[in-house]
């Protein structure tokens, strides 16, 4: 072949060469996926609104920075390619949004895609942005407002998900070369996690579960191992990945704050030029194989091209604009309330009300006990020292009210005369102390044992003591010595408790104070006290249990709703509709206890499942009032009746005022094998309403003989069809047979389908 003639080789690269001929394209291609698949499996909180706002506006705010540095650098045209490779980068910064940051005010996703497309122009250090795009521009919104937040358990567990992120991710970081760092990361962080079990006694499981967290994938493959804001030699990367697993480990376990990868991440950061200038290595470039490829209009005059320019941003910018017109504000919903599925539906179902503002909790625990109260023993784990002050006997009736207010409905309609001319509305959401020698004693035994008796209280009807131990055996020999029913072997996770400095809060009945008040059944017990664990403890109840165990977690916070953080939270399916035989209070009772067992075989026995969340002030149908200020107080809502600052950002719901309350229903069925760590929470900015609500619509069964009724009836017998099918796919049960007791036959409902010939020649 002559030299002179150029090779037609290059012209017949095959698909998938290019997509391997940037780093970039395989992490595009995998976040999209991994965005795709989130939204329509795992139920992500974000909707196409503001996936698209996020995409439109990081695609413009990189568009407007290429110009800006175009124009100032003096350019008569952009470099072919330079764009191109922009626009890939600003994609990914994009996609990574969508996956991380959540929030109900679409301005604010606006904002999050222009803060990390800019900071890559703004804060940069030698040629080199800083901050990694993503990171800087979450960090920056979760210090200025509430109305952001991360969703650390929205992955969940599930070793396949891990592994498909772990496969897909490491084909990234490898064509990026940026492997090193995210091994370092990775086995940094498995080191700390293993060794802070085994200091604490705690089973490997709970290590292991939280390594399969895909959240932690996620920030291994796609965050931490940006090639552009990580350090350009390898030991650099190895130290600056050492870093910033040590830095979230800090952050998790000794600030207890969520999200400690991004936290993490954003102090380390600046510490990139340093690196670089104690280990100075070769900069990473972008590949530019693909960039030749692109036919862009760069090579036109500097009329035509500022022209253009405008034309894409004014035409994006509308795009933004229309797209948040089009996000509707959530709407309420009536109806006629039929029934509620409360704690009554499921037995032994223990009920914990958790308030909590900052750093400050109050918990109420209220018990499923139901025996002889001499038999009644409470062991809990506690994170600080409790005062007398702090503890009080609370209302069982306010408990009750609150499960009432919260628990998922049955709601009913009536069809209306199919005759008469009306307007066909969508049912739509928003959206006393013992004598002093017997005391000495207790205390003698106990400190022989390692156990200090710190406090002794009376409060109702229960005698309380906060224990402090500094070895299991010894207390768990005290507390059954005690009278105090633990479960056998429960030392080892009375270990992991005593090593992470926690009291222990008993509590026994008092038989004497019960006769004199006149109680005959135990009231529920309240503790209020200061710390940054925002948790409950649960794997004490787990040890050598009979079965899965049941319980109801309502939180009342300021901000918003309350999310698990190290497993998925995941919203009941609601707002269907259902046949109309269940509206017999036993059939609702069984259709509901079959559909949450059917969703908790979906996740995998290892999910937190939310039944509820609205502001309190208000409810759309209304199971039970909502709880007075009073009623609230006694709960422990202590900022009721405070003065409100206004935020600079409105936190209440679209279109609405700040409230005081917001109360968020949590239902969890728990065992040792799917739930080996306690449960901790994050209090969210997200006031979406949200209520599990099954509806059912009566047919009209007056007279009708108009064209309109005979259209009438062919779409009742379709919507019929429609609700059995979706009973059975709730519940599980036998479609023939929920047609059977709908009085369905075949496809037409209670009265038998006529002839096909009949209406032929009619």
């Amino acid at each position: 072949m002559d030299a002179q003639t150029p090779s037609s080789e290059p012209t017949r690269k095959r698909p998938w060469q290019w997509l391997v001929s940037d780093p970039r394209h395989g992490q595009i291609a995998t976040l999209g996926t991994l965005l795709v698949f989130g939204m329509s499996r795992l139920g992500f909180d974000i909707g196409v609104p503001q996936v698209s706002i996020t995409l439109a506006s990081v695609l413009a705010t990189q568009v407007a920075c290429e110009w800006l540095v175009s124009v100032r650098a003096g350019e008569a045209r952009l470099p072919p390619g330079r764009l191109a490779s922009g626009l890939k980068s600003a994609l990914i910064s994009g996609l990574s949004l969508c996956l991380l940051l959540r929030t109900d005010w679409l301005i604010l996703a606006a904002l999050a895609a222009a803060l990390a497309v800019g900071s890559k122009f703004l804060l940069r250090v030698g040629h080199k942005h800083v901050f990694n795009p993503t990171n800087v521009a979450i960090v920056a919104l979760m210090l200025a407002t509430d109305g952001v937040w991360v969703s650390p358990g929205q992955w969940g567990s599930h070793a396949a998900l891990a592994f498909l992120l772990a496969s897909a991710g490491l084909l990234v970081v490898t064509r990026a070369a940026r492997a090193d760092v995210t091994f370092a990361f990775m086995a940094t962080w498995t080191a700390l996690l293993v060794a802070r079990s085994l200091s604490l006694n705690e089973p490997l499981t709970i290590p292991l579960h939280r390594l399969e967290s895909g959240a932690f994938l996620l920030f291994s493959f796609f965050m931490i191992s940006d090639p552009k804001t990580t350090p350009d030699s390898r030991a650099g990367r190895v130290l600056f990945a050492a870093l910033v697993a040590v830095g979230a480990a800090y952050v998790q376990f000794k600030l207890f704050r969520t999200n400690g990868f991004v936290w993490a991440l954003a102090c380390a950061s600046p510490l990139v030029p340093v690196i670089d200038w104690l280990l100075p290595g070769h900069r990473y470039v972008w590949g530019t194989t693909l960039v030749a490829r692109f036919h862009l209009p760069w090579n036109l005059s500097p009329y035509t091209r500022r022209t253009s320019m405008k034309r894409i941003t004014t035409t994006t910018a509308a795009t933004i604009l229309a797209l948040a017109a089009a996000a509707a504000p959530a709407q309420a919903f009536c109806g006629f309330y039929v029934a509620k599925a409360d704690t009554k539906l499921f037995n032994k179902a223990s009920q914990v009300v958790l308030v909590r503002d900052g750093d400050k909790t109050v918990v109420t625990m209220s018990s499923d006990f139901k025996g002889d109260p001499r038999e009644f023993a409470m062991v809990v784990p506690v994170p600080t020292a409790i005062e007398r002050g702090q503890i009080n006997v609370g209302d069982k009736a306010l408990v009750d009210h609150l499960d009432a207010f919260t628990a998922p409905r049955l709601v009913e309609y009536f069809d209306e005369n199919p005759c008469l001319v009306r307007e066909e509305y969508r049912l739509r959401m928003s959206a006393a102390a013992p004598p002093a020698a017997e005391m000495s004693r207790d205390q003698a035994r106990a400190k022989s044992l390692g156990v200090t008796i710190e406090a002794r209280y009376t409060v109702g009807e229960y005698d309380i003591l906060i224990l402090s131990a500094t070895e299991s055996r010894g207390l768990e020999t005290w507390l059954r010595s005690s009278g105090y029913r633990i479960p056998a072997g429960a030392s080892d996770v009375l270990t992991s408790y005593i090593r992470q400095n926690m009291r222990f809060f008993v509590a026994k009945v008092n038989l004497a104070e019960q006769a004199k008040l006149g109680f005959s059944t135990l009231r529920p017990i309240q503790v209020a006290y200061n710390s940054p664990k925002f948790m409950l403890p649960v794997r004490l109840g787990t040890v050598n249990a009979d079965g899965p165990q049941e319980m109801y977690v309502y939180t009342l916070t300021r901000k918003g709703r309350v999310e698990t953080t190290n497993y998925r939270t995941v919203k009941l399916r609601t707002d269907v509709e259902i046949p109309t035989f269940v509206k017999d209070p036993k059939e609702f009772a069984a259709m509901y206890r079959a559909m949450f067992d059917e969703h908790v075989k979906r996740e995998q026995g290892n999910a937190v499942f939310q039944e509820y969340a609205w502001d309190m002030g208000w409810c759309d149908p209304c199971a039970a009032d909502p709880l007075s200020a009073q009623e609230l107080r006694g709960l422990g809502v202590f900022w009721v009746g405070e003065p409100q600052p206004q935020p600079a950002i409105v936190r209440g719901p679209r279109g609405g005022g700040p409230q005081e309350v917001f109360v968020t229903r949590l239902h969890v069925r728990y065992d040792r094998a799917h739930f080996p760590e306690d449960l901790v929470f994050q209090e969210t900015g997200d006031r979406t309403n949200f209520q599990g609500r099954y509806v059912m619509r009566q047919p009209w069964t007056g007279p009708a003989t108009c064209p309109a009724a005979e259209v009438y009836r062919r779409e009742l017998r379709e919507r019929q069809e429609r609700e059995a099918q979706t009973l059975a796919s709730l519940t599980g049960w036998s479609l023939e047979d929920i047609r059977r007791r709908s009085g369905i036959t075949g496809t037409g409902t209670g009265t038998p389908t006529p002839p096909w010939w009949r209406q032929l020649w009619q």
